[in-house]
């Protein structure tokens, strides 16, 4: 692995991090909301999200790359209503998928086949993760008005449980 790909990787586990630390900050914001459904969607999420960053973890030490962790940044987000955490949550997202682009190029510019297989399930997984925020923005500004429908579609969020990723490094 080249040192690019792999102070890349080092830095993308940070963001992993980040990520779950913003959606616990969404997490938060529901639950002093009174929105458990939507509370509990973005803890899933953030548990997926710290998951990612022990996949790389993993993938460097199984590598033997040295893992450096750094601080992770206060996430630093206005909530002002319903929508906000769902909006940034759709904008960090496809932050999120240009880093994992950033990293496939640099692999398949050195050729490292082994790291870009590991990351095909990441480009995958991110545009499983783009259209689950859209979907959530879509919902929401069809029934996220109607008192019925917020509690229908909360009700939905609050169904969802975690399950880890099954990806053999």
């Amino acid at each position: 692995m080249n040192a690019k790909t792999a102070a890349l990787i080092n830095e993308q586990i940070n963001k992993e991090f980040y990520s779950a630390y913003l959606y616990l900050e969404f997490a938060n914001y529901y639950a002093a909301a009174g929105l458990d459904g939507f509370e509990n969607w973005y803890t899933v999420q953030a548990q997926e999200e710290r998951d990612h960053a022990l996949l790389f973890y993993r993938y460097l030490q199984n590598n033997s790359e040295k893992v450096t962790f750094t601080a992770i940044a206060k996430p630093e987000c206005e909530l002002t209503d319903n929508m906000a955490p769902l909006l940034k949550g759709l904008e960090h997202e496809k932050y999120v998928t240009s880093l994992i682009n950033a990293i496939y190029a640099s692999a398949y510019e050195d050729h490292d086949f082994r790291t870009m297989q590991l990351l095909d399930w990441f480009v995958k997984e991110q545009g499983e993760e783009e259209k689950n925020a859209t979907d959530l923005i879509t919902k929401m500004e069809l029934f996220g008005t109607d008192a019925k429908g917020l509690y229908m579609l909360n009700s939905e969020l609050k169904a969802r449980v975690y399950a880890a990723p099954s990806l053999v490094l």
